[in-house]
């Protein structure tokens, strides 16, 4: 394996800019070939073998033979994460169905778990196609992930945060995607892919500068609600939630 180029796939959002930027300014650029894609497309691939990396849904770790956690960090919230929202025009009381993210996994398994222990309600659940968001209106809600949810702010009189909606229910942090591997690899090469993830994280002012953002305050959003390091806690939330998920399949 070290001797191949390893296939990294990482999701196109804005929030994975800053952990990409050591990527596009060379650092590993003779090891890795990277790829990008919405989430689930991602997962996908990591799940198929098309790719041999992949920053991740948690929720898929179950699916993979094999799994490692290969970076210190990910893309996670402890409390608001502001672009994993459900949108509606009613209270979320009176929903009557909820419009899926179609580029998602782990939100909808989020959605899921909070719809029967937080909320406690069940609407309908229903599969979305791009353009879904349009279709948000009267007691049909919509979950909404990524720059689409930034966009999507103050457009509907309700928004329900589903990472301070699992904070209330379970005290603990959140984690949306970590960078996970199918495969062992090397001691050497995760020590510099960590090094990569993370020299965005030390120039924020220039990844911002660089990735023009009319929608939301990038230097907010990269430091009040992303949080990208993945600590004990997160950790501790990611064994919590798979835990979840696998009482409830």
């Amino acid at each position: 394996m070290s001797n191949q180029i390893v296939r990294v796939g990482s999701v196109s959002y804005i929030n994975a800019r800053p952990l990409l930027y050591g990527f596009e300014q060379g650092m590993m650029s003779h090891e890795v070939e990277l790829v990008r894609d919405y989430p689930a497309a991602i997962a996908d691939k990591l799940i198929k073998g098309d790719i041999d990396v992949g920053l991740v849904p948690v929720a898929i770790i179950p699916k993979l033979a094999y799994h490692q956690v290969i970076s210190d960090f990910g893309i996670a919230c402890d409390g608001e994460v502001a672009s994993v929202c459900l949108f509606s025009d009613q209270p979320i009381e009176q929903i009557s169905g909820i419009l899926l993210d179609y580029q998602s996994r782990s939100s909808v398994a989020l959605l899921k778990v909070l719809l029967k222990e937080h909320w406690k309600i069940a609407p309908q659940l229903i599969d979305s196609a791009p353009g879904y968001e349009m279709d948000i209106q009267g007691t049909k809600a919509g979950l909404v992930i990524g720059d689409r949810a930034l966009e999507l702010r103050g457009k509907h009189p309700y928004m329900y945060d589903l990472g301070q909606a699992w904070k209330a229910m379970t005290g603990l942090p959140f984690v949306f995607a970590a960078w996970i591997s199918n495969r062992p690899l090397p001691v050497d090469f995760c020590r510099k892919f960590n090094d990569s993830t993370s020299l965005g994280l030390s120039q924020l002012n220039t990844v911002i500068a660089e990735n023009p953002y009319p929608f939301f305050n990038l230097q907010e959003y990269y430091t009040r609600f992303i949080k990208f390091r993945l600590d004990t806690r997160m950790h501790e939330a990611i064994a919590l939630f798979l835990n979840k998920l696998g009482s409830s399949s």
